[in-house]
């Protein structure tokens, strides 16, 4: 923190106003189904970006980051990041001026923006959330507006959405701003309600593995807007309006033609109610149990939602040969992380596993992170 005060003087010229966090996140179950209204299940990580900032009365949001050259300038009063055509070297900078291009409708204004970031790009663990909402968080302090923390979730999803153009959910938003330790969140993406559901894997004699497979995404490609278009589709021709409200998957199914489009609805409808399983379990104090969920969440996506990846699959089938509980690809798919459930003194086996499993097949060695279940997003100083 001490250094990114020093940084940002020595970038900007003056002092910073505040330095603010906002964690990363890893969805434990519950995949695709935020933009279909459905439930998700996810936790804040310890790692996330951290943004000092400080006011400026000109109308412009400057922003540099330590992870990135050069300095990105835009007018807040501007149009959607997404209309001017940012070049790729630049697209970074999209979310924190795309979030106050949307904050200056509820008063926020200019400001100078130094981003650290902790979490790996293209990981899937939710860095582009951590950067709205640590942005977020700083903009409404520098100027003094009070906006509830589900409401300032659903604004750095419009942003998002209009400014960047990623058709995203409500999830990593949420879990970014609402998150506690020791806890998922349980998020009805229609109602906005949540609940905190308590989840210590250490408690339980367990270790939650999140692995880097080192084959990163960039989820504002074509891919993720087909599935959430399928899915629309589906539901329209179903007449409901999100598959949340399917209550009969065999009869939906023996409905629609397109197989394409059933797959589809049937690893909604089912995730739906693998996120309703887990939070059973965990309330239930049995998350040795979830792993059951992780892998059939696995294949579900790999199967019927198509978005799985080598890495990933090979990731979780070395893993469960190696013992472990259960795992899962998490994220938006093509690319990113898994998680992986296991009994804590097998985590180094499992590890070992892994990466023997990649090495034999010429890859890039997977990197390995402890998934602790942390603070959300909040002013350090």
């Amino acid at each position: 923190m001490t250094g990114l005060r020093t940084a940002f003087g020595e970038a900007f010229g003056r002092a910073a106003e505040g330095v603010w966090h906002a964690p990363g996140r890893i969805n434990l179950i519950g995949e695709h189904t935020d933009y279909n209204d459905g439930l998700v299940l996810p936790f804040a990580l310890s790692r996330g970006v951290s943004v000092a900032a400080a006011r400026r009365d000109d109308g412009v949001v400057e922003v540099r980051s330590l992870q990135a050259d050069g300095t990105v300038t835009a007018p807040v009063e501007g149009g959607t990041v997404v209309s001017e055509g940012w070049p790729s070297e630049r697209s970074w900078a999209a979310y924190p001026v795309g979030m106050a291009r949307v904050l200056r409708e509820r008063g926020t204004g200019g400001a100078s923006l130094l981003i650290d970031s902790d979490l790996p790009q293209g990981a899937g663990l939710s860095s582009s959330a951590a950067l709205e909402c640590a942005t977020a968080l700083a903009l409404c302090d520098l100027y003094g507006v009070e906006i509830d923390r589900p409401e300032l979730a659903r604004l750095a999803q419009r942003a998002e959405n209009e400014q960047v153009g990623m058709p995203c959910g409500l999830m990593d938003q949420s879990a970014s701003l609402l998150a506690t330790p020791g806890h998922a969140l349980m998020l009805d993406c229609r109602s906005g309600l949540s609940a905190q559901v308590p989840f210590d894997p250490s408690q339980a004699g367990l270790t939650l593995l999140a692995v880097d497979t080192r084959a990163s995404h960039a989820l504002t490609g074509g891919d993720y807007g087909r599935r959430r278009a399928e899915c629309e589709e589906a539901a329209a021709l179903l007449g409901v309006d999100a598959l949340r409200d399917v209550k009969d998957l065999a009869g939906a199914l023996g409905r629609l033609g397109d197989p394409v489009l059933r797959r589809r609805v049937q690893h909604v409808v089912t995730e739906n109610h693998r996120v309703e399983a887990s939070v059973g379990l965990l309330r239930a104090g049995a998350a040795g149990e979830l792993g059951a969920m992780l892998n059939a969440s696995h294949l579900s996506l790999r199967d019927q939602f198509e978005i799985s990846w080598p890495e990933a699959d090979t990731a979780v089938d070395a893993a469960l040969r190696a013992g472990a509980r259960g795992g899962r690809m998490i994220g938006g798919g093509f690319g990113g992380s898994v998680i992986v459930l296991t009994a804590a003194d097998r985590a180094g086996r499992v590890r070992d596993a892994i990466a023997a499993a990649y090495a034999k097949r010429g890859w890039t060695a997977p990197e390995f992170l402890d998934a602790v279940p942390s603070a959300g997003a909040r002013r350090l100083a």
